[in-house]
């Protein structure tokens, strides 16, 4: 009986030894398994931009008064091309973009064609004592960028930049005037796109960190036609909120 349990012991240590010995040997006889998960990376591409901020009108005649704070809202929704293995992208979208001027103690007079053949629009003294007078117009836009990312594995985070053109199609424009009748408030919106330019062009800049960067943009064409009203160009300067 001795016996046969020394034997059957010595058949259960036996292979836990030789095991036991041949990862102490050498490296070479163990084998290493990594069970951890890679990391699946999903960089930003600024899929979506807001972009709001200022807004004026930079050449415009001395005829022509503004107040100094005017404002701009843009929505674009864009696709990131990465340049090859490079920090660069070009980017191409579509969006909306409005623009809102006030005008101090005057109004824009788009219903006269007395002035050249069909007409043109005209900046007048304000006679009716306006509370507020805006000038609104909003555009179809398709904004064009070269990009750079300090970061290409994720470019919500690190240094940012872009150069880029905004090409927009006419959606509307309008006047809209704030007044006081016997004390009671009275809005008066004249919707017309008669006399205002039914493309603009706008050269923009980026520059920022993460979602966050400043923007501004120069207007290459004017507000209105060619011979319907003064020779107007704007610019815009503010924030540019993107992600995605």
């Amino acid at each position: 009986m001795i016996k046969r349990l020394a034997v059957l012991l010595s058949l259960l240590i036996l292979p836990a030894s030789l095991l036991l010995a041949q990862v102490k040997t050498g490296k070479d006889s163990t084998i290493h398994y990594n069970l951890a998960v890679p990391k699946v990376t999903k960089p930003g591409r600024d899929f979506l931009m807001l972009q709001m901020g200022y807004n004026k009108w930079a050449s415009k005649p001395d005829s022509v008064k503004t107040k100094a704070f005017g404002y701009f809202f843009n929505a674009y929704v864009c696709y990131d091309f990465p340049i090859k293995k490079t920090k660069l992208s070009f980017a191409a979208g579509i969006g909306v973009s409005t623009s809102v001027v006030y005008l101090d103690q005057q109004q824009l007079i788009t219903n006269d064609s007395s002035v050249v053949k069909g007409g043109a629009a005209r900046f007048v003294p304000d006679t009716a004592h306006f509370k507020r007078y805006k000038f609104v117009t909003s555009y179809l836009t398709a904004p064009f960028e070269l990009r750079y990312y300090s970061d290409i594995q994720n470019r919500n985070r690190g240094f940012k930049a872009a150069l880029g053109l905004q090409i927009g199609t006419l959606l509307g424009a309008h006047t809209k005037a704030l007044y006081s009748v016997g004390g009671t408030n009275v809005k008066e919106k004249v919707d017309t796109k008669r006399f205002v330019s039914p493309w603009n062009f706008a050269a923009t800049a980026r520059v920022g960190l993460g979602n966050f960067t400043l923007f501004g943009s120069y207007n290459l064409t004017n507000v209105f036609k060619e011979s319907a009203g003064p020779p107007i160009t704007p610019f815009s300067a503010g924030l540019c909120i993107s992600g995605l």
